[in-house]
């Protein structure tokens, strides 16, 4: 679940009872009909096809955006309420003392203080639509009760008290875009886990779980041929600084460790909104005419996010009713509910995809704290600090101190159990004695940006000299960008906002170990200039592929050292390969593949696994010749990860199992509590290499010190377990085994479907569960944690085809639904298509949405009729 709040809403069996049904008619949104708009220039026409999915008809930019906001309003308030109140660290006023710990960190973060200051820096034009969006919302929520907006209101209210409603704003729009870049930025779990690692286990085996991307056995999004930049735009040329020793002894100290491990459990009170670690990553791809049956470009796109009810995305289209140089607005695709435009899709010339470029672009500095000062270049300067106050529904307001240094927010002692985290800095000089450790967050997403000026300018952008601008401001988060347009071009841009600097030690990347704060040449010194950040056209090859792999095998400029590993875009690049000519089905196709690359490196060394006991040891024989009976179904297994219904549907339920067993017996004895191997794409990566390296200290069981297991015990260990675990969750009979009664999936609302809920409410709430195919690293990227079990908990948060020859040909396919009302027709109604890797038609042109037989609703200006 999204929040890990539910505790609090403790609901009664009255929840579906007559308090509840009485409002439900009252919250769902008017689909025919006519209702009052003020401030319209012209009536906007809604017309809702037969997904429910809301097209709108207009005469001017402004008008668009705020029928825009009332119909987002109408939909997906609870949604957009709920963002915005975490966004601003205020969960507690909806969810009571439960949100605390979420507000404070937030609160610390301070997102909200940051879009406050980005407002006034954009376009006039810009600026103009997101109070416009807002005016829409408010309109609708004007003399609407809560429980007349959403159901949840009405839940929430039998446990606590709620106020009343508060009037949208640009801001809380461009709040959620902070939100949205928390969590798609870079290496900062990664970068606090080897500062964690260190001294627990070796340098050497650091390295081994953190390998270098394989660019020869998995190509990068550009060639050398496409994208080569002459000199260094990746570290500073600031001289000074400390010793490699003194940086790796102040850095790894007992305090330092303590001090990040509070880090991490602060930052793991914010909750997940768009997804976290691989599950933030995505396919987009395009196919230009010379390679398509129409002789057009083709591009795809599924971005993986976490997975919930509502999804993340609301389908819409924005359309001009006459494309003037007034009102040259006409764009269809994916949006965020409680932001204006489109987000990805396309308009009448272009069309655009993104994937997680993950730059790291955000790094950990360590700081020597005595009281309210800190340490900077031999000096002791004050720590600022200021007062947030937290309203806290059915309890007293909270204050919370938050401390900042020259790099950002201190988070190593944001929450009270963690003050003690840091003690003790060791002494480097006297008069510091008594100084502590203390970590601070520097972030781009702290800086006042400009990405609501590049998402207006996509949906504006006729050509790829125009997309290329309006990427310019595309800060954070830094997206692979992926284009094709009308003209028969496809294109690919690395934007974004990514800083330079030098490396905490030397012979490691820049931002790859946090860094000493007490010693100003090792602060940002600037950011890569965007001339410099990695862009093509038209590619000789006629193709881009984007699935998180690394942008170019180059170290100039550099983003970052955590890439994707780069199985899911080298299983693209192999379908393409395939395809003499490629077709929008055959896009979809692609989609939905589930081959599992990695299982040709492991498949090959658990078959050669020797399974054999001596004779005095009967009940071994027995034991291994019940692991053979399920071992057999990886001999002829052709590597796919279907849910159900055929052989090998078998064999990736056991596949993954003794993947599973693996991650815990190879990692899992070594690393932290919270720091489970989680199975993905970077952990294949590092496996396939430890095949290769028998003598590496990760085959030995720490837990067994009296014995040194090696590689092939470990690997046999992992291929009994897995069968003793899947015959007490599946039965005795391998052929009987499914992925898909593993690997399941259920769609939970984010307060009210958790397991402290209620059945009755979480049964109106959630959807599933479902039985899913695929798996982490692969096509069809439904992923889940080794560490916790099978369960899918990311996954394709939409999926689109979009076909240059004939908009109307193109398709697509939400999560979820449009609805975000639990008891609307389209709450949930697209989920079966999208596990089952059906896309439906995606009607663009005013004729073709009409022939849908759409619902019509009209927004009149004010003093209209």
């Amino acid at each position: 679940m999204l929040l890990g709040i539910v505790a609090v809403v403790v609901v009664a069996a009255i929840v579906l009872g007559v308090v509840v049904w009485s409002t439900v008619r009252e919250s769902l949104p008017t689909s025919e009909g006519e209702a009052t708009l003020p401030g319209l220039s012209a009536d906007v026409t809604v017309l809702r096809d037969d997904s429910g999915i809301p097209h709108l008809f207009g005469d001017s930019i402004d008008d668009l955006a705020r029928a825009q906001g009332y119909v987002h309003a109408q939909e997906r308030f609870f949604e957009m309420d709920l963002r915005r109140h975490i966004t601003a660290g205020r969960l507690s006023e909806l969810v009571g003392s439960a949100g605390l710990e979420t507000d404070t960190v937030i609160r610390t973060m301070g997102w909200r203080r940051i879009a406050e200051e980005e407002l006034p820096t954009l376009a006039p034009q810009t600026r103009r639509v997101l109070q416009a969006y807002a005016d829409g919302v408010n309109t609708y929520l004007r003399g609407r009760s809560p429980g007349a907006v959403s159901l949840e209101y009405t839940v929430l209210g039998l446990q606590l008290p709620l106020a009343d409603i508060e009037e949208w704003t640009p801001v809380d729009s461009l709040a959620w875009l902070k939100a949205m870049a928390w969590d798609l930025r870079g290496n900062y779990r990664d970068e606090l886990a080897r500062a964690r690692l260190s001294g627990r286990v070796t340098p050497d085996q650091i390295e081994a779980i953190y390998p270098p991307y394989d660019s020869e056995a998995r190509p990068p999004i550009l060639s050398e041929d496409e994208w080569t930049l002459e000199g260094s735009t990746s570290s500073s040329a600031v001289s000074g600084g400390l010793s490699s020793a003194d940086v790796t002894a102040a850095t790894t100290t007992s305090g330092a460790t303590a001090a990040y491990a509070a880090v991490q459990k602060a930052l793991d009170a914010v909750p997940q909104l768009l997804g976290r670690g691989e599950g933030i990553g995505s396919n987009a791809w395009a196919v230009d005419g010379s390679r398509t049956s129409t002789g057009e470009p083709l591009l795809a796109n599924d971005p993986h996010l976490g997975v919930g009810q509502p999804g993340i995305w609301i389908q819409n289209s924005l359309s001009c009713r006459e494309l003037t140089s007034a009102c040259p607005l006409d764009v269809s695709g994916f949006s965020f509910a409680g932001v204006p435009g489109v987000v990805i899709g396309h308009n009448d010339r272009i069309a655009w995809g993104f994937t997680n470029l993950g730059p790291d672009v955000s790094d950990f500095f360590l700081e020597r704290v005595i009281g309210d000062t800190y340490q900077r270049d031999g000096e002791w300067l004050p720590v600022e600090t200021r007062t947030e106050t937290i309203a806290v529904a059915g309890g007293a307001e909270e204050e919370v101190t938050v401390r900042s240094t020259v790099h950002g927010p201190i988070l190593s002692d944001v929450l009270p159990e963690l003050a003690d985290a840091g003690s003790r800095a060791p002494t480097q000089q006297k008069g510091d004695e008594s100084a502590d450790y203390a970590v601070s967050l520097a972030w781009t997403g702290l800086l006042p940006g400009r990405t609501a000026d590049a998402i207006l300018g996509f949906n504006l952008a006729t050509s790829f000299e125009e997309f290329r601008e309006a990427a310019r401001s595309f800060a954070v988060p830094a997206q692979n960008l992926v284009y094709a347009d009308v003209e028969g071009h496809i294109g690919y841009q690395a934007p974004g906002q990514v800083p330079v600097r030098r490396p905490a030690i030397p012979r490691t990347p820049p931002g790859y170990w946090p860094a000493p704060g007490w010693d100003s040449s090792y602060d940002w010194q600037g950011f890569v200039d965007v001339e410099d950040l990695p862009w093509t056209l038209d590619p000789e090859d006629g193709t881009i592929v984007t699935a998180n792999q690394q942008v170019t095998a180059g170290r100039s400029p550099f983003l970052t050292t955590e890439w994707d590993a780069g199985w899911r875009s080298t299983r693209i690049m192999q379908r393409l390969a395939e395809l003499d000519t490629v077709t929008a089905q055959d896009m979809a196709a692609i989609q939905m593949d589930d081959r599992d690359l990695f299982a040709d490196a492991l498949v090959p060394a658990l078959l050669g696994v020797p399974l054999s006991a001596p004779d005095s040891e009967p009940e071994q024989q027995d034991l291994l010749r019940f692991t053979e009976e399920a071992r057999s179904l990886l001999r002829a297994w052709d590597r796919t990860t279907p849910a159900d219904g055929t052989e090998a549907a078998a064999a990736a339920a056991y596949f993954n199992a003794v993947w599973r067993n693996l991650c815990e017996l190879l990692f899992d004895d070594e690393l932290p509590g919270d720091m489970k191997a989680d199975g993905g794409a970077r952990w294949r990566a590092a496996v396939q290499n430890l095949l290769a390296d028998p003598e590496s200290e990760w085959w030995d069981n720490a837990l067994t010190p009296n014995v040194t297991e090696g590689k092939d015990e470990i690997l046999r260990q992992a291929l009994v377990q897995a069968r003793l675990e899947l015959t007490r969750e599946l039965g005795k009979d391998p052929s009987q085994w499914e992925w898909g009664k593993l690997h399941r999936l259920t769609l939970e609302h984010p307060v009210l479907g958790g397991e402290d809920v209620p059945d009755a409410v979480r049964w109106l709430f959630n959807e599933g569960p479902y039985e899913m195919p695929g798996s982490s690293a692969i096509v069809n990227a439904n992923g889940w944690d080794a560490g916790e079990g099978y369960e899918v908990n990311w996954g394709p948060s939409m999926r689109m085809v979009v076909d240059l020859s004939d908009l109307d040909a193109s398709t697509w396919i939400n999560q979820t639904g449009v609805s975000g009302h639990a008891t609307d027709p389209n709450y949930a109604d697209q989920v079966e298509d999208w596990v089952a890797g059906v896309q439906r038609p995606w009607p663009f042109t005013e004729a073709a949405v009409r022939a849908t037989e759409p619902e019509m609703f009209v927004l009149r200006q004010e003093g209209a009729g």
